[in-house]
């Protein structure tokens, strides 16, 4: 299945497809190759890619630990060794962190290389590897740092799925949980009538979910490249998961924290009135069915609310978050006074 992206350039996502069958064209047509993968899967990496073409493997650490100033660095001083010029590829193959971090390396490397996405993840397959976002965490939080730059192709193999344990595949399916409330009811259709276990079964159902989530986000930011203001309707629960990604030390991972935020957020929309109760008692019955979380820390309030301070969507001092007024229907709301705020936490913290 292939479904096209229009950014800066577009480019096409290949879902459900043998990802070493359709990179070799460009293994053969670039003068060289720098494949930068994960550490838990370079192994195998390194067994699958031929040996006679000008390829070099660099490997950089798992997860977030991966998106750091030195792991640019290395990339940096690896890209010098393996001559790279502005005619050469990257190609990224791992999670959400991993492409996010190759990705904006490709981007400041003289001034902008092609790269390619091989998403490994659940997580990186629907929402990391597509739209042009890439970045790297620093100590004041996710993704401060980064750049538009989208890759050339995302190579969406299913078989990497595989290699998934339930907790990572569930906390990929937060992401696609979230586009089903904000643009594609059908999402939620599919996730409320299988299990983890029926997705895990099936690549068919798993390749629609994948599917109709990356047509979500390919239609916003065909719209909204660079975030003015209808593509923040993907950070849906971001505002507080971020935040919440931050104060556990990345102990959770992106899906789990962003599980929370969702569930907050319509928490905030249900105390002004603009969803039902029983909209915000769905968030939690679809979440946890899937052994995500829903509830974070009471003690975490204040470090939490500091950390959303700088997030990427606020404005001066208002924090700024992507509301529902129903399933597909979006608002922002960024008038929301500290009380307000604390009263949605406090449903929502243990």
């Amino acid at each position: 299945m292939r479904l096209e992206v229009r950014a800066e350039r577009t480019y096409t996502v290949k879902v459900h497809c043998d990802w070493l069958t359709e990179l070799a064209p460009y293994l053969r047509d670039r003068s060289r190759v720098a494949v930068v993968a994960s550490q838990s899967i370079c192994t195998q990496v390194r067994a699958l890619l031929p040996k006679n073409l000008g390829v070099s493997l660099l490997e950089i650490p798992d997860g977030e630990e991966g998106k750091s100033l030195l792991t640019l660095e290395a990339l940096w001083n690896s890209f010098a060794k393996a001559g790279l010029t502005r005619n050469d590829l990257i190609v990224a193959i791992g999670g959400g962190a991993t492409t996010d971090v190759v990705g904006f390396a490709a981007s400041t490397w003289l001034r902008g290389l092609d790269w390619i996405a091989v998403p490994t993840t659940l997580a990186g397959m629907v929402d990391a590897s597509v739209g042009g976002k890439t970045g790297m965490n620093s100590s004041a939080g996710k993704n401060l740092i980064g750049a538009f730059h989208s890759p050339i192709e995302v190579l969406a193999d299913l078989s990497w799925l595989q290699t998934l344990s339930d907790r990572d595949f569930s906390a990929g399916l937060a992401e696609v949980i979230k586009c089903g409330f904000i643009s594609d009811p059908d999402i939620l259709t599919l996730v409320t009538s299988n299990s983890l276990a029926d997705l895990r079964g099936s690549d068919d159902v798993t390749t629609q979910l994948i599917a109709r989530s990356v047509k979500v986000k390919s239609d916003v930011v065909s719209a909204d490249f660079k975030e003015s203001f209808a593509r923040e309707i993907l950070n849906y629960g971001h505002t507080l998961g971020h935040a919440i990604e931050l104060h556990s030390g990345f102990t959770l991972r992106h899906g789990e924290a962003v599980a929370i935020g969702m569930v907050y957020v319509a928490e905030l929309s249900a105390s002004r009135g603009l969803i039902s109760k029983e909209l915000v008692g769905q968030h939690r019955r679809i979440l946890q069915s899937y052994g995500l979380p829903t509830t974070y820390k009471k003690s975490a309030w204040p470090q939490l609310l500091a950390s959303m301070a700088l997030d990427k969507k606020a404005r001066g001092s208002a924090i700024r978050f992507v509301a529902l007024t129903g399933i597909g229907s979006t608002t922002r709301l960024e008038d929301l006074n500290e009380d307000e705020l604390l009263g949605a936490y406090e449903r929502i913290s243990v």
